[in-house]
């Protein structure tokens, strides 16, 4: 990169590092600290640091002493500095003065023979937060030969002008202000629509509508400081480093482990406060629902279904037995107490939905059962018990997210749109239906049916569509919340994981055996980073959502595992439906010495991918 030609002239590179001849002496103008950056005051308050915040009392305006020759020697004879070596110093440089230890910065720079920044930046940078709107305007010439893109000049005024036409605006300086519009902004042919929108802010009444209407915090360091930043934007590291590189560079650190952790099951929190860098991430399988909390006894046959409802209070499970028990979830111990049971499904429940306010709950039977039954969860009142005809199959639902319609359907060719009451709204002929699923948009419904394949129906204009086509019988299938992804549990091949959108296969989980039985597998944990299915081998298994492999097989249950919920509000609560009659709810591991905590791994096995 060529000089900037302005400015010192003894600079001939944009290079952050100087040679050993120029140990720590300044190359700019007088009051420069050593490390490049000035030191300036606005109204007796020291500005100009590298991340715009006020620097510290030991930011003095002095200009460093000259080296000795013994030093300059000294570094001579040290090995030169690597380009990361380089830009690590400029990064600790950078944080030690955004918290206000000039001082220490300059010695560092001293001794490393680096700088912080191009002291054209440093110019431009303090110009900046003393709003020398004209000096900064000259500056962009002096950075011009150093940006790679020498057409962001044009942005980057703009951005300069914007700022203070409103400051202008603020200080109830109006026909300066109009000035700048007219004379400044709207000769830069830039951003016309902006030009306009900013012209209206000529009819706010006073200060607090401007910074309202225009979302500006107003003239002062906070404004300038993240003019500063967008700014920066425009302009090579190697002249201006990025506001707070470090902490960004140390966040995402953070941030990749926990995406890398195989168990992370809680709220992402930024706040480098909140975790310690010294360090990795790991998070224990110990912290994660694979212990046997609590073993749910009430039904007395196979458990054919079980699904938490949509604000994680309760827990429906349907049962061969004929009932339903209404389970409540306390939310502080999380263990699960029988509410209240729902009787007379005279084919047993195979099938359960919520509704979207969780008000109701639909319950369907197996294949043979022509019946649907719709209650009211708050009260225990059967509302509605719909039957079309003796010879139909109504063996899944699916909830519209108006909850004020469904739709339900069966093998036998059945495929209908009711409202509560269990009027008949819309039918489909000929769909025999396997699975069913209502998209947000509140048309699309989604079902599988006996040719391996899912399509999305629309029911307002009556148009079909083909979304997902597999080689084997879809035996059921689920969405995540976003509506993007499906998990299909396919017969004799597992839990595959689709792309509704893109129609394409992502990932086919390993380990689970799946025959014709219909199991019911579920996405979980937070933001849904998890996938969980039964197995015939009577187990459950965990995957994290991105691996093929198991993490975390779940022993217990003594025949085939039909369904697992996951807790929709607890990221560390799941349940699972059994053939043994039993409903295991799944939970951390509790409070137990090492010696203890050890023989957990009996009931969570790990395969980690």
């Amino acid at each position: 990169m060529q000089a900037n030609g302005a400015g010192q002239g003894q600079e001939s590179s944009e290079l952050p590092c100087l040679n050993s001849a120029q140990n720590g002496e300044s190359s700019s103008a007088v009051g420069t600290h050593s490390n490049g950056l000035l030191s300036s005051t606005d109204n007796g308050n020291s500005v100009g640091t590298s991340n715009g915040s006020s620097a510290g009392p030991g930011s003095g305006t002095s200009a460093p002493s000259t080296a000795s020759g013994s030093d300059v020697g000294s570094l001579k004879k040290k090995k030169r500095l690597s380009q990361a070596e380089e830009d690590v110093i400029r990064l600790i440089g950078q944080h030690l003065h955004g918290l206000g230890l000039n001082q220490t910065v300059d010695l560092l720079m001293q001794e490393s023979g680096c700088r912080l920044e191009h002291p054209s930046a440093t110019k431009f940078r303090n110009h900046v937060m003393e709003g020398e709107w004209d000096k900064a305007e000259n500056d962009l010439n002096e950075l011009r030969a150093l940006m790679h893109s020498p057409n962001a000049i044009v942005r980057m005024k703009f951005l300069l002008l914007q700022q203070k036409y409103l400051e202008y605006l603020e200080d109830g300086k109006v026909l300066e202000a109009l000035q700048v519009l007219r004379g400044e902004l709207t000769p830069l042919k830039y951003n016309t629509d902006r030009i306009h929108v900013l012209s209206g802010y000529l009819m706010c009444s006073h200060a607090e509508d401007l910074r309202a209407k225009a979302e500006w915090e107003g003239k002062g360091t906070v404004s300038r400081c993240r003019l500063l930043d967008k700014l920066q934007t425009y302009l090579p590291p190697s002249v201006m480093l990025p506001p707070r590189r470090l902490q960004t560079l140390l966040r995402q650190a953070v941030e990749l482990q926990r995406d890398r952790c195989l168990y992370h099951n809680t709220k992402l929190d930024n706040n480098l406060d909140s975790v310690s860098l010294l360090l990795d991430h790991v998070c224990s399988r110990k912290q994660f629902p694979c212990y046997t909390q609590q073993i749910l006894t009430e039904h007395c046959n196979e458990v054919w279904f079980c699904k938490f409802s949509n604000d994680g209070t309760k827990l429906a499970t349907g049962s061969k037995d004929t009932t339903v028990i209404i389970w409540q979830v306390d939310l502080e111990s999380h263990q699960l107490k029988p509410q209240r049971t729902l009787e007379g499904h005279a084919y047993g429940v195979s099938y359960l939905a919520w509704s979207p306010d969780d008000t109701y709950l639909i319950a369907c039977g197996p294949d043979d059962c022509s019946e649907l039954w719709l209650w009211n969860v708050q009260t225990g009142e059967l509302r509605t018990k719909m039957s079309q005809s003796h010879e139909d199959s109504l063996t899944s639902v699916a909830w519209n997210p108006d909850g004020k319609r469904f739709v339900t359907g069966g093998q036998r060719g059945q495929f209908y749109q009711c409202d509560l009451d269990g009027n008949l709204l819309d039918s489909w002929e000929g769909v025999r239906v396997q699975c069913l699923w209502c998209l947000s948009d509140g048309r699309t419904v989604l079902a599988s049916d006996t040719h391996q394949r899912i399509r999305g129906y629309n029911f307002e204009d009556l148009t079909d569509r083909n979304i997902v086509q597999e080689d084997h019988p879809i035996m059921s299938f689920t969405v995540s919340k976003n509506g993007r992804l499906a998990l299909l549990n396919v017969a004799t091949q597992g839990v595959h994981l689709w792309d509704l959108q893109d129609r394409v296969l992502v990932r086919k989980y390993q380990g689970v055996t799946q025959g014709f039985y219909t199991i019911h597998s579920c996405f979980g944990g937070h933001n849904e980073d998890f996938i969980a299915s039964g197995s015939e081998d009577h187990k459950v298994y965990i995957w994290h959502r991105r691996g093929e492999l198991p993490i975390a097989e779940l022993t217990g249950h003594t025949r085939t595992v039909n369904c697992v919920s996951w807790n929709p509000a607890i990221p560390g609560l799941m349940a699972s439906a059994s053939d043994d009659g039993t409903v295991r709810v799944w939970g951390p591991a509790p409070f137990l010495d090492s010696q203890e905590a050890d023989g957990i791994n009996d009931n969570c096995s790990n395969m980690d991918s």
